[in-house]
């Protein structure tokens, strides 16, 4: 950074044609020559300022948002200052000059004081690991600045561009929407706003009616809601003055490989592009990106016309709209509502505006909000994605596209090319080198034409197309009435059929237009149609993308939406011609999406005799994480070298040979290890040693590391890997669970569970089903990747500092691999960005290799594991199959279960066994079964090891176990939630492991969520909307959950802590947990506190590290507030212990003045406090019968969930969840909740959108957000409702609470049997009662496909 001394305004400034200039939070910013390469994220975390996070690099998670401001002319020659969210990784930094750039550290920090964004944020919980958290407020500071007459409909839209994993989003939103200036239309008509908590205070004896239980009691409900305040932006920094007279001129930037150029002129571009003909057009760079990120692609030359008048003008013409190529999306759509908002009360002019009501209902779903803020109008088109929302729109419409070039003498000539000619093939279009595009006609729509838009993607929001289109009809009255519309018969006139997702471009369907024209519009057209559709859009099987019949079945699900949509509008045109009529049944297939604003509450119960305990104090990180301040592992202000893994590229090969030369010889490489340079051993693993750090010989996955790349940058370094030449011999990989099967390949490994007399159970059946049900992968998806930062001291001491649920285990296996004692090895970390038990074991292995390359280096080396690496090498919850057959009464009651689970646990072990373990213990979810056979299976296959998550395998068999309960239901005809409660576990009754199941709070949880669900009233109107709708249908379903609470395994049931009191009365704490965004910091001050009986702002927990606390469990099980809480209270009760005969000679001094006395008295103030689990662990035996007792206790839930689906695409909308869950007494209600709203969400995700990819080569297709897709604001319930259990202390934990993490997250699948419901409903209306499987995650595809229609049975492989 330089700053200029002539930036001061005082005197004349001359910038140079290679300076770039820009404000960077208010400071101005002047950088010679800088690196076309660079991102705006590269530079601004080089320079210090780490609150923008690389989460993705591809602009899909938001973690990276800034704000964007710059000076616009309008069309009348005035000026006016636009804010804008932008990705930081893929905006180019040449591309910021005369621009002024916010980041999150130029809002508030907690020295100078929080911005009231940030302060909300923070107060109302809405930040738990917080690595998406500033990401998050720069994009909601943005729109703010924008937009301050925002409705809270209009703020809860605009978080379409960010991701978050932990909070469940509901919390973000109630504070975002609290800035609201307008209230919504939802709002008008007085629909129940979102109160922030329902508390349940136990000291209050007013008699109130419980929400819980709809009885008297001696709860006081007390509603509170975040006050609507607008943002004062007369208090927001002002756009500086300096660039409002800042003149933009040409610049040029060369680089190492890139040259920039960014003109000001047409005719200077022009001259640009006809001297370098493969100069590559860059307005967001969210394409070009991409490109030179991912598929390491280096463009020589980049032109930047965002300067170039006539390209970023929009001009309204007679005959339509002329949109300049660099027009941003979201300028475009802004102008186009400007349009339909003008004309609103005019009949005619409205008419013509069809076109453009398309285009906006489209770019509400084109990507993220950031990039529609960056992405360009010509670079849509150029790019020609098959797949592209607005290419159909666009050719549906008749756009013309004008080319621009210079011709020999230096004229502007110009070329009209209809859109319909543009895209040639695959990502090829009719621009010849030399040209540019210049502009984009869009006409208006003419009088009974008619243009419709539709897209399905895999998640409404921020997804790539599955299927998109777009349809045009012009009609005109039959020639005996066309002198009036009104009692009209149509014929069409003119009309296209545009498509995307169906052909390597963005086509039309001439054979099915040229049977539509000169058609009367009519039902009987249809038929005919459908046909005409297969014919022109035909899919082979195994053609790119998949989903072959899902696909084809939208082409005519779409059109038959928009016949019935035009025909609608044709019935009241014509005055109520029958032959338009759409009967009220048929009219939910028209109904565009409209999502209501989302609303719900929160209650818990609080007890202020144990305060601080079961308080709800917020996160303790909460003001660093919304400031930017808190730092994670690539935040560390160090000077380091950067190791990127050299990875296979097969599944499964001997390595015959290596050759590193080619990119040791490239710009800042260092070195390259392999398995020949780890001075320790080479074998390693969680338990069983039974994995590589780096390859030897044979590579068993896809990504299995060979090597690694030390460099001075990271990108460096990742460039360089792409270098290293490997040969390979191939081998036959197994990738898949089915295919292991099949092959038998299994780990010589199984565990059986046996209970009763299986004959016995067969005998009092009076029915007997059986089935197959599969259970998909779910990626992790932290938004803070794995990484670590090593550091040399002196000998062969090293510091790993690392993003770990594990630092003892890493400590360990580093230590082991390094061949030195792991007294010489100390592991730390502040906090991770989430972990869900994807850092349990997996984070170690990229310690190991920063470890090999700082111990031969001698100097700090850092890896940062990019999104794709990540995710297609770490692993993922385990898949499951299972073979089931299920033996019950005519009453519904369960006699025996016999049961077949198999896990792909990938190519090694890990801790593979475990999770199978607990998937066995789990496989009876709630319910008391007397007769059960259970074997467990470990799949072999040439993938990546799958590991811990959330839930550890439990959630894999309660979905099982819930899907044939579903089963047993329909054999039965019996409602399913009869059979659940039927089989509930009574108090004390013994389960198949031999634990008795006591203090059992299932049936209290289960009647009540019945009452504050009002599930038997809404179960009667599910079923009237589903009489009432044909193609829109509903579905309710409420789940129970019983989780047992331990690790399995005894050993791992301990856990340490450090406590230090100080003389100024302050207290440290250190235990063996580590802080992931689940409040646990938080909850151990609490108890220290409560211990000392002192403010929790006297009580500090600074870091994670193995040489305070050794010798740790890993932070998972959801029982680290068990552990580490009874550890903490031991350590200060054994201080207060010590202190004792100091209180009892001076009982009236102040706390701090007693620490002072202790301190004069040579009392030790320091202890090293200890907690094992008493009576747990359990080993399994090979008669079925083990030994021990798996859990410390049960933690009961139960969850509600109503969803609405839409049966001609398979799209599905949960309106609403509610969800009780038992936590004892809770140590901090609003941590708690916060854990049950992000666990439910990421169940609803692992049962509904969440598909792992991988091909048949072992290659992972979903590496990254942009392919795999996570929940996103727009898939919360509308309603989510979330109640803690009140009057239910545990004895078996600290302060008689329960762990909370993983019990939740199963709940969510009660949206996974509701779309079940609905799909049922749904099969009905064709006359389809038999039983169907519907695998999880039940996608938009299995939704569409299992509802099965004749749009579906057309394309069915007979």
């Amino acid at each position: 950074m330089i700053d200029d001394e002539n930036l001061n305004g005082k005197e004349p400034f001359l910038k140079k044609e290679n300076q770039l200039l820009f404000f960077l939070n208010g400071e101005k910013v002047l950088i010679n020559e800088p690196n076309p390469e660079l991102s705006t994220l590269d530079y601004i975390r080089s320079i210090g300022l780490t609150g923008l996070k690389r989460g993705c690099s591809e602009g899909a998670c938001g973690s990276c948002t800034f704000m964007l401001s710059n000076v616009v002319k309008d069309d009348n020659d005035t000026f006016r200052i636009v804010h804008r969210a932008v990705n930081g990784c893929l905006y180019p930094l040449c591309a910021l000059d005369g621009m002024a750039v916010t980041t999150i550290e130029g809002l508030g920090n907690i020295d100078k004081g929080l911005h009231s964004i940030q302060e909300r944020i923070s107060e109302n919980s809405g930040s738990q690991c917080g690595f998406c958290t500033p990401g998050i407020i720069m994009a909601l500071y943005a729109f703010l600045r924008s937009n301050p007459n925002s409705t809270q409909k209009d703020i809860e839209q605009n978080f379409d561009g960010n991701l978050c994993r932990c909070t469940g989003y509901r919390p973000i939103l109630d504070a975002a929407k609290s800035f609201a200036n307008q209230p919504s239309d939802e709002q008008l008509v007085e629909l129940p706003l979102p109160p922030m908590a329902t508390i349940d205070d136990k000291k209050d004896d007013t008699q109130m009616i419980c929400p819980g239980t709809g009885k008297p009691c001696n709860c006081k409900t007390k509603t509170s809601h975040i006050p609507n305040k607008p943002m004062e932006l007369n208090s927001e920094p002002i756009f500086p003055p300096f660039l409002m007279e800042y003149k933009k001129e040409s610049l040029k930037f060369t680089g190492s490989r890139v040259t920039w150029y960014t003109p000001t002129t047409l005719e200077e571009l022009l001259k640009i592009k006809k001297e370098k003909t493969n100069a590559k057009i860059v307005v967001g760079n969210t394409e070009i990106g991409i490109e030179t990120r991912f598929r390491s692609i280096v463009y020589p030359t980049i032109i930047c016309p965002t300067r170039v008048e006539e390209l970023i003008q929009i001009q309204k013409e007679d005959n339509g709209v002329r949109v300049g190529a660099s027009v941003t999306l979201t300028e475009m759509k802004s102008y186009l509502n400007g349009i339909i908002k003008s004309s609103e009360n005019d009949e005619i002019a409205n008419k013509k505006n069809g076109t453009f009501k398309a285009i906006i209902s489209q770019l509400k779903w084109f990507a993220g909000n950031q990039v529609r803020n960056a992405a360009s109008i010509g670079g849509n088109l150029c790019t020609a994605s098959p797949i592209s929302d607005l290419n159909p729109v666009l050719l549906a419409a008749g756009a013309v596209l004008t080319m621009v070039s210079l011709d020999d003498n230096g004229a502007k000539v110009r070329r009209q090319v209809p859109i319909n000619q543009f895209f040639l093939r695959y990502r090829v279009v009719d621009i010849k080198p030399e040209e540019i595009l210049e502009s984009v006609f869009i006409p208006y729509t003419r009088p009974l034409e008619f243009i419709q838009a539709y897209k399905q993607s895999r998640r409404r929001e921020d997804d790539i197309a599955i299927v998109s289109c777009c349809f045009r009809v012009l009609l005109e009255p039959i020639a005996e009435s066309a002198s009036n519309t009104v009692d009209s018969n149509f014929k069409i006139k003119d009309c296209v059929l545009a498509y995307g997702g169906m052909n390597v471009k963005a086509v039309t369907c001439e054979k099915t237009e040229k049977q539509l024209i000169g058609s009367v519009w009519s039902r009987e057209l249809l038929n005919d149609a459908c046909l005409n559709l297969e014919s022109d859009l035909p899919l082979a099987a195994g053609a790119p993308g998949g989903m072959i019949e899902y696909r084809r079945s939208l082409t005519t699900g779409f059109f038959f939406k928009y016949f019935l949509t035009v025909s609608k509008q044709l019935y009241q045109i014509s005055n109520g011609n029958p032959l338009y009529l759409v009967s009220d049944k048929e009219k939910s297939a028209t109904d565009a999406y409209s999502r209501p604003l989302s609303f719900g509450e929160q209650n818990y119960q609080t007890q202020p005799d144990k305060h601080p305990i079961t308080q709800p104090i917020k996160h303790q990180s909460a003001d660093k994480q919304v400031t930017g301040e808190a730092l994670y592992v690539d935040d560390v202000k160090m000077k380091s070298l950067y190791a990127v893994m050299v990875p296979s590229l097969k599944a499964h090969a001997n390595i015959k040979s290596v050759d590193a030369s080619k990119a040791l010889k490239a710009p800042g490489v260092k070195a390259f290890f392999s398995a020949k340079d780890i001075p320790g051993i080479n074998d390693c693993g969680p338990v069983i040693h039974d994995e590589e750090v780096f390859v030897t010989k044979t590579a068993l996955f896809h990504g299995a590391p060979i090597g690694c790349i030390v460099a001075e940058t990271h990108i460096q370094a990742l460039e360089a890997s792409k270098l290293v030449a490997i040969e390979y011999e191939e081998l036959p990989a197994i990738t898949s669970i089915e295919d292991a099967i099949s092959k038998q390949s299994f780990f010589p490994f199984t565990h059986l569970l046996k209970d009763g007399d299986m004959e016995k159970g067969w005998s009092e059946s009076d029915h007997i089903i059986d089935g197959e049900f599969k259970v998909g992968a779910q990626e992790h998806f932290y938004l803070e990747p794995n990484g670590t930062l090593v550091i040399p001291g002196e000998g062969k001491e090293l510091t790993v500092i690392s993003s770990t649920q594990n630092p003892t285990k890493t400590q360990a296996i580093v230590a082991s691999v390094l061949g030195i004692g792991q007294n010489q090895v100390v592991c730390k970390l502040k906090r991770l960005g989430g972990g869900f038990g994807g850092k349990e074991t997996r984070s170690i292995f990229s310690s190991c290799v920063a470890a090999i390359a700082s111990y031969h280096m001698k100097e700090p080396v850092r890896i940062i594991l990019d999104r794709d690496t990540d995710m297609s090498t770490t692993g993922t919850r385990h898949p499951f199959i299972a073979r089931y057959r299920v033996g019950f009464t005519k009453e519904g009651l369960i006699k025996a279960l016999d049961l077949e689970l198999y896990a792909d646990a990938g190519f090694s072990y890990d801790i593979s066994v475990g999770v199978l373990d607990r998937a066995i213990f789990h496989s009876e979810n709630s319910y008391k079964i007397p007769n059960v056979n259970i074997l467990g299976r470990l799949c072999k296959t040439n993938l990546p090891s799958n590991t811990a998550f959330r839930g550890y395998g439990g959630p894999q068999a309660m979905i099982i176990c819930e899907n044939w309960v579903e089963k047993i239901s329909k054999t039965l005809g019996m409602d399913s939630y009869k059979i659940r409660e039927l089989n509930f576990y009574k108090e004390a009754e013994v389960t198949a492991y031999r634990q008795s199941v006591v203090n059992n709070m299932m049936k209290r949880v289960w009647d009540e969520l019945m009452v504050k669900s009002n599930y038997h009233q809404r179960l009667i109107a599910v079923e009237k909307f589903n009489k009432e709708n044909r193609y829109k249908k509903r579905g309710i379903s409420i789940i129970p959950t019983k989780f047992g609470m331990s690790f399995t395994v005894k050993t791992l049931n301990q856990a340490g802590a450090l406590v230090h009191v100080y003389t100024d009365g302050t207290i440290l704490v250190t235990h063996g947990g580590t802080e992931m965004g689940q409040g646990l910091n938080t909850k151990m001050i609490q108890i220290a506190a409560r211990a000392f009986n002192v403010p929790v702002s006297d009580v500090f927990i600074s870091e994670t590290s193995t040489d305070k606390v050794p010798n740790t469990a890993p932070t998972a099980a959801s029982v680290s507030s068990d552990l580490n809480g009874m550890a903490v209270l031991d350590a200060c009760q054994q201080i207060l212990l010590r202190m004792e005969p100091i209180r009892e000679k001076n009982p009236n001094v102040p706390f701090k003045q007693l620490c002072t006395l202790c301190f004069v008295e040579r009392v030790n103030l320091s202890a090293n406090g200890f907690y094992a689990t008493p009576n747990v662990g359990y080993m399994f035996k090979d008669s079925g019968v083990g030994e021990g007792t798996p859990f410390n206790y049960f933690n009961f839930g139960a969850a509600c969930s109503e969803v609405e689906i839409d049966t001609l695409t398979g799209d599905h909308t949960t309106l609403r969840s509610d969800v009780i869950l038992d936590v004892g007494d809770s140590l901090n209600p609003t941590i708690d909740i916060g854990q049950v709203e992000g666990a439910f969400v990421q169940g609803m995700g692992w049962s509904t959108l969440e598909e792992v990819v991988t091909f048949p080569s072992g290659y992972m297709f979903t590496r990254g957000p942009s392919t795999y897709k996570i929940p996103g604001f727009n898939d919360v319930p509308i309603e989510f409702n979330v109640s803690l259990l009140g009057d239910a202390p545990n004895p078996k934990a600290i302060h008689s609470s329960k762990g909370v993490g993983e019990p939740p997250l199963f709940l969510g699948s009660s949206v996974y049997f509701a779309i079940r419901q609905a799909i049922t409903a749904a099969r009905l209306e064709n006359n389809l009662t038999n039983w169907f499987d519907l695998q999880s995650p039940a996608t938009c595809e299995r939704i569409r496909t299992s509802c099965l229609d004749n749009f579906v049975l057309q394309f069915r492989k007979q």
